[in-house]
């Protein structure tokens, strides 16, 4: 009954914030950071899976994967994963049945980009469509100095490495099923989310219940 009511609220409340020059976020609940299981026990258990049902996430559960992935843990302003020279140049849209979002962590709220389904767009699998959220990455090269090249490279790929693996970890103590991957037209989502030229879609991953 907890779980229903949870969905149902997630639904009310991204159908309540529809596209508008008077809506700019859409709130997300706390985080609930009290629960889960051992640290230990979750990485013993952690893997990549691909079959999922099309049941949503709670609200609560979406709230919590998504400030597990890059969310605000301290008062000033330094994220659940780390990032190379603090640059927090990793964006994370959030792909769901009721629309593409961008997730803020500085409010922990949501800003709607598109109101239709593109979780299909998020990869070349068919699971894609069927997982409850889909995570897009994005990489903003705007918030990069300092260094160049190669370099930049390998630091933006760790820094997108540390936030799936902190998904996996959530997905994994709260027994769902979670998968990255890094096939997907870039330049089609890249395209749906507006990005910039000096804007990277990196990677996704898809986040839902298992079968």
């Amino acid at each position: 009954m907890k779980t229903l009511l949870a969905s149902l609220l997630l639904t009310i409340l991204l159908s309540q914030h529809a596209p508008s020059q008077n809506v700019q976020t859409i709130p997300l609940l706390p985080p609930d950071t009290a629960g889960g299981m051992p640290l230990m026990q979750a990485l013993h258990q952690r893997h990549s899976s691909r079959t999922f049902t099309d049941r949503p996430l709670t609200a609560q559960q979406l709230s919590n994967v998504l400030w597990a992935a890059f969310g605000i843990n301290r008062p000033d302003g330094r994220r659940t994963a780390p990032s190379a020279r603090n640059w927090q140049e990793i964006d994370v849209y959030v792909f769901l049945a009721s629309g593409v979002y961008l997730y803020h962590p500085r409010t922990h709220s949501l800003q709607q980009i598109d109101s239709a389904d593109h979780r299909m767009e998020t990869g070349t699998q068919d699971f894609a469509q069927r997982a409850s959220v889909n995570l897009v990455y994005v990489a903003d090269l705007a918030r990069v100095s300092g260094h160049s090249g190669d370099e930049v490279d390998l630091f933006i790929g760790a820094d997108c490495g540390f936030i799936a693996q902190n998904v996996y970890l959530y997905g994994t103590s709260e027994g769902l099923s979670v998968v990255v991957r890094g096939l997907l037209n870039r330049e089609r989502v890249a395209k749906l989310l507006a990005l910039r030229a000096n804007q990277r879609v990196l990677l996704s991953q898809s986040i839902g219940h298992a079968k």
